[in-house]
């Protein structure tokens, strides 16, 4: 591995982002083998709610782990903790004002603002107008407020929704019970996708267009991921949505692994609506706020909506008084009116804590210059990591596993997916963690590894194919092979 680590050095020495890897809290190796919130030192009082502080971020101190699990989970930006700091700060000194009232000494927005300020940070994230993001609820809630609009069965007709085989299961759950609810049954309302020529179910865009064109005339509704999961693939986004449209199905894109991670022109590649989640590579934190794109032909409203008829004008969604125009949001009359665009989707007052939190990564890559130039280094990045991955390891561990995502560059993003011979999975991890090696796991055998170009580093990648290496032969061990 020395000519490896001397590459990535080189690379890392001449890496045009290398300073936004300063941007984000990198866990320790003493951090991520502690047990504790932090480590407090000797005679010191433990952290509780009311003397707790952020855990060291001394490096040097003990060496920062190899964090390559932004796919699951994004690091905390260290401007996270200063913007929530702020919000705190607003809420305690000025209470309710905090609604309404600028603060000449904060770079906050107002919090009746705070979603218009974080849809104007993600629109070019995604690839959209500003008035076609909004920034809401959470991922599967946001499915199912979309696909309470856009799906419309018809029981003689169209009432088919097409998935993949192999779906996140949020997805899968959404999609059964939204056919039940309109009392419709997944046996014959639900189509799956299977590859017929990939084991590990790698899905062409020939196989997906082949299911569709079979169930056209029957289908209302399509919902894919841009980035699958559990092997890495990244679709054909546009190729997709355009056959679709040729036989008159809408198309719902499930963008929680290719938001923040691939290049995305929502509205350029005519995608009708999309939905992502914002704690993997948007690092917004744990279970953080949601968003979702309508395309502006679907969010429109036509003519103005009058209280005697107060369903014209508009696409008919579930509705809540922040999806309420905001010139008359405020009067508290029971009168929906919604402003036009994706804003008029929401139901009620967002986080303003989550999207704090959100705000602050996404000013981190507005710094980075978007993700253009992002996506550069994360070709670079992943390509490095696949080939130690083929070349610099044993043949004996090579045997062991796979790369199940495809080696196409255009057809993956950051991540990855390794599948494991049988039995070995709980070795490995436990191997790995050992080392201070932080990826997740997707039972029975896959290790999901995302290098993450906004922190991580080549010589990360090095140092996960020499612990991948040590914690193979150890599995391979504990099995008596």
């Amino acid at each position: 591995m020395v000519d490896a680590r001397q590459r990535a050095r080189a690379l890392d020495q001449s890496d045009a982002l290398a300073s936004t890897r300063g941007e984000f809290n990198i866990p320790t190796r003493a951090q991520i083998a502690s047990s504790r919130l932090s480590d407090p030192g000797p005679g010191a009082i433990p952290a509780s709610p009311h003397n707790f502080k952020l855990p060291s971020r001394d490096l040097a101190a003990s060496g920062g782990c190899v964090y390559l699990c932004g796919n699951s989970l994004g690091l905390q930006p260290k401007r996270t903790p200063a913007r929530i700091g702020q919000y705190l700060a607003t809420w305690a000194a000025h209470g309710v004002q905090g609604h309404f009232k600028p603060l000449d000494d904060s770079p906050l927005p107002t919090w009746v603002d705070v979603d218009a300020r974080a849809a104007e940070l993600v629109a070019p994230i995604v690839g959209a107008a500003e008035s076609e993001v909004a920034v809401m609820q959470t991922l599967t809630a946001n499915l199912h407020l979309l696909m309470s609009a856009f799906y419309h069965p018809d029981i003689n007709g169209r009432h088919k929704i097409i998935l993949e085989s192999r779906a996140f299961p949020s997805d899968h759950f959404a999609v059964e019970t939204q056919l039940r609810h309109h009392g419709l049954t997944p046996e014959t309302s639900m189509v799956t996708i299977q590859s017929p020529f990939s084991e590990d179910n790698v899905l062409s865009s020939y196989d997906i267009m082949s299911v569709i064109s079979t169930h056209a005339a029957s289908t209302a509704l399509i919902l894919l991921p841009g980035i699958q999961y559990y092997t890495g693939q990244l679709l054909d986004i546009p190729v997709i949505t355009a056959f679709a449209h040729k036989h008159g199905i809408f198309v719902v894109w499930d963008l929680a692994h290719a938001v923040g991670n691939v290049p995305l022109s929502l509205h350029d590649w005519d995608v009708d609506a999309a939905a992502w989640c914002s704690y993997k590579y948007l690092n917004g934190g744990p279970g953080c706020i949601g968003g979702l794109f309508v395309h502006e032909r679907n969010s429109l409203v036509t003519k103005a909506v009058t209280d005697d008829k107060p369903e014209e004008g508009y696409s008919n969604r579930l509705a809540g008084w922040w999806g309420n125009d905001k010139r008359t949001r405020f009067a508290m009359a029971n009168k929906f009116h919604p402003v036009s665009g994706a804003a008029g989707f929401q139901l009620s007052n967002p986080s303003v804590l989550d999207i704090t939190s959100l705000s602050a990564s996404l000013e981190v890559f507005a710094l980075a210059g978007g993700v253009p130039t992002l996506r550069k280094k994360s070709l670079t990045l992943t390509a490095f990591l696949e080939s130690l991955l083929v070349s610099a390891m044993s043949a004996d561990h090579r045997a062991l596993f796979r790369i199940i995502t495809p080696s196409d560059p255009e057809q993956r993003g950051a991540q990855l997916s390794l599948l494991l011979s049988p039995g070995m999975l709980e070795t490995v991890m436990k191997e790995l963690e050992a080392r201070s090696v932080i990826v997740d796991e997707r039972k029975p055998d896959v290790i999901r590894v995302a290098p993450a170009p906004l922190y991580n580093t080549f010589s990360d990648c090095v140092e996960f194919v020499e612990a991948f290496s040590a914690a193979l032969e150890a599995a391979k061990g504990a099995k008596g092979g």
